[in-house]
């Protein structure tokens, strides 16, 4: 390979977020990426690739369907990674599974481009299992098996802990916030005084997932705390 994945964070005219790994295919295609993607997908596609190309080691026209499948494999027994939940090594499958799409998502570029010398995309979707008795189709499984697990909800007990750990009201305000109102981290960080509706009990998010905005009833223990939260001093 003659080039080696760099991942180079820069600020586009009007500030924004822009990536590049040093790459014309891969650099096209993340700038491709900022046009319909929020910023912190972007900035996971650039990590995705860059950590499948320094694995595969291959410039990105040279890559195979063994390549990936090698990275597949390479991911679940990297031993410089031990999961919290299981403690074993090796990334879960929850994060295998995003990298593929990251690399799928790209290789579908490339191939649209038309100006390449790949002519299909070398990331398989399924594997081919044999056939099923009385079936004349083989049976297809995931790359990546991910388990579908339930949310892991804290107890009244755990939640009290977390409040009574929090020193300001304003700390407080943003738990009660995510706690009470199931807003997102990213969603409270957002949030200006101009979208807490206090008379009807409502919150505007701004910057929702995927940039979409909405409006959702809160708790009025929050807006209570709220009120307790200082006010910003005005020069």
């Amino acid at each position: 390979m003659t080039w080696s994945p760099c991942l180079v964070r820069s600020a586009g005219p009007s500030g924004e977020a822009r990536y590049a790994l040093g790459h014309r295919l891969l650099d096209r295609y993340l700038a491709f990426a900022a046009g319909r993607a929020r910023p912190n997908t972007v900035r996971a596609i650039a990590f995705d690739l860059k950590a499948f190309f320094e694995v595969v080691g291959k410039d990105p026209v040279e890559v195979t369907s063994a390549d990936v499948l090698d990275f597949v494999a390479a991911q679940r027994g990297d031993r410089s990674v031990v999961r919290l939940a299981d403690r074993e090594s090796g990334l879960s499958p929850r994060t295998i599974a995003r990298r593929l799409a990251s690399v799928l998502g790209f290789y579908a570029y490339v191939v649209a481009r038309g100006d390449t010398p790949l002519a299909s995309n070398p990331v398989p979707r399924e594997l081919s299992t044999r056939r099923q008795r009385g079936s004349k189709r083989a049976r297809l499984v995931p790359l990546v098996r991910v388990p579908r697990t339930l949310p892991k909800i804290l107890t009244p007990g755990e939640v009290n802990t977390l409040f009574g750990a929090l020193r300001t009201a304003r700390d407080r305000a943003m738990a009660e916030a995510m706690v009470l109102g199931g807003l997102r981290r990213c969603e409270v960080l957002g949030l200006s005084l101009a979208d807490l509706r206090l008379a009807e009990r409502r919150v505007f998010i701004a910057e929702g997932k995927g940039g979409h905005q909405r409006v959702v009833p809160i708790s009025g223990a929050v807006l209570r705390q709220r009120r307790r939260v200082p006010r910003p001093r005005t020069p």
